[in-house]
């Protein structure tokens, strides 16, 4: 694991993950090799599925797809989706997904310093990307959540806590 990618991954654990409920129904979205999901269920979270494009997924499949992949709207408590959605748009689901008052975890490089990421990368200090950055957005922009909590860390990359409010509103795309 590159140095940077390590590090984050433990200040994530002490900021998105150490304040989810033990009994909270917890989907990731993008779980990759599925270090997440290894710390939840290791530490006492019985309710945590992940789901990605890739096997070891507990889902297989596009998160754009969800409803063919057997969830169902309106079951998780929380959604994590660490550098996810500058891959793909899935704010939307999301929402669909997650119950009245569920949380949204969302990290993803500032699209204004996402050529810094990529030049970490070549360097190898930083995780390789799985895909093209084609959606990047800035999360004060995210759309319909209310946002909770947003910082950028590093000046790199930004957190965010956001909750599902009702009435999702159509929108321009998040740029």
């Amino acid at each position: 694991m590159p140095l940077l990618s390590d590090y984050a991954r433990k200040k994530k654990i002490d900021y998105f993950l150490k304040t989810i409920p033990k009994d909270a129904r917890i989907l990731e979205v993008g779980c990759g090799s599925g270090w997440v999901l290894e710390y939840l269920r290791g530490h006492g979270w019985q309710h945590s599925w992940g789901i990605d494009v890739r096997p070891p997924a507990d889902y297989v499949g596009d998160i754009r797809r969800w409803r063919e992949l057997g969830l169902e709207a309106g079951s998780f408590d929380v959604i994590i989706a660490f550098e996810v959605v500058e891959h793909v748009n899935c704010f939307r689901d999301c929402y669909e997904l997650l119950k009245p008052g569920g949380r949204l975890l969302l990290t993803s490089p500032l699209p204004c310093m996402d050529w810094f990421m990529k030049l970490l990368e070549t360097l190898r200090l930083n995780q390789k990307r799985t895909s093209p950055h084609n959606c990047l957005v800035n999360f004060a922009a995210v759309p319909e959540f209310e946002r909770k909590d947003i910082k950028v860390v590093g000046g790199l990359s930004q957190w965010g806590i956001f909750h599902k409010v009702a009435g999702w509103v159509e929108r321009s795309e998040p740029h």
